[in-house]
């Protein structure tokens, strides 16, 4: 006499082809791990509050109206055109400099080693590790735009789906070139390292220093094939109006499936 086995579920299949078997428990780890560390919390939590209040108040004239600026922008304050641009940053800052030197630092200490004994595969591992830091990265940004709309009058974007449909492929833009670093640096610092080498160009592109209305033309049309530039021009169309930024939201798209497509191509266990 036989013993009937229970039948595997199509949910449960589905997993383990992709190798992603054990995903909920990796991810419960995960954000433990996430909270525990007093950086990652900073940087992707805190961070994006910080830099918004500090703007707004230690720069002289960000809190004054704006009186000879193109439609839609007379009649907003310098800081209001910053609120999508600190979105984009908080974006890059977690997917840039946090998840790279992460993952890095895993394959460093052996985490990964032991993982590869475990029926997860690099998929689980790279979307295990995507996920961790996007819920942190999300109550970053409500958090920043919520004190920001509460203590200097910060206006939300009149385009509420376009702005969730830009923020999502930024992430996964941003984010898979962050695993793509993290996937292939053999120690923690080195991933720190080249994050911060694109960090900054990129934060320079999505018009921290310059932002969009005051960007010349040539540097606008450059930095909407960026994906940090391209995911700031579809947040500030999200914010302000005007029309669909399409171009940019297909930029988002390619650097997101052609980096990802590295990163678990070229993903090393140790």
């Amino acid at each position: 006499m036989t013993t009937p086995t229970r039948p595997q579920s199509a949910r449960r299949r589905l997993a383990e082809h992709h190798g992603m078997r054990g995903l909920t428990t990796l991810l419960g780890s995960e954000a433990r791990l996430f909270t525990r560390d007093v950086g990652n919390v900073f940087f992707v939590v805190g961070f994006p509050t910080v830099l918004l209040l500090g703007m707004a108040f230690a720069i002289p004239g960000m809190r004054e109206t704006i009186t000879d600026a193109p439609q839609p922008f007379t009649g907003l304050r310098p800081m209001d055109l910053f609120a999508p641009i600190v979105v984009a940053v908080a974006v890059a800052t977690a997917g840039l400099t946090t998840l790279p030197t992460y993952l890095a630092a895993y394959r460093e200490t052996g985490v990964l080693r032991r993982l590869a004994t475990t029926p997860m595969r690099p998929l689980g591992v790279l979307v295990g590790q995507v996920l961790a830091q996007l819920a942190g990265l999300t109550v970053g940004c409500g958090l920043a735009l919520g004190v920001g709309a509460m203590v200097i009058g910060l206006p939300g974007p009149e385009r509420i789906g376009l702005a969730a449909a830009s923020y999502l492929l930024a992430v996964a833009a941003i984010f898979a070139i962050g695993l793509m670093l993290g996937g292939l640096a053999p120690k923690a610092t080195t991933a720190s390292g080249i994050g911060m080498l694109l960090y900054f160009p990129m934060l320079f592109l999505a018009g921290m220093w310059t932002p969009g209305p005051l960007m010349p033309d040539t540097l606008e049309r450059i930095a909407a094939y960026s994906p940090l530039g391209a995911a700031s021009q579809s947040l500030s169309a999200a914010w302000f109006g005007g029309d669909l930024p399409i171009l940019q939201l297909l930029v988002m798209a390619g650097w997101a499936v052609a980096a990802f497509g590295v990163a678990l191509r070229t993903f090393r266990w140790d």
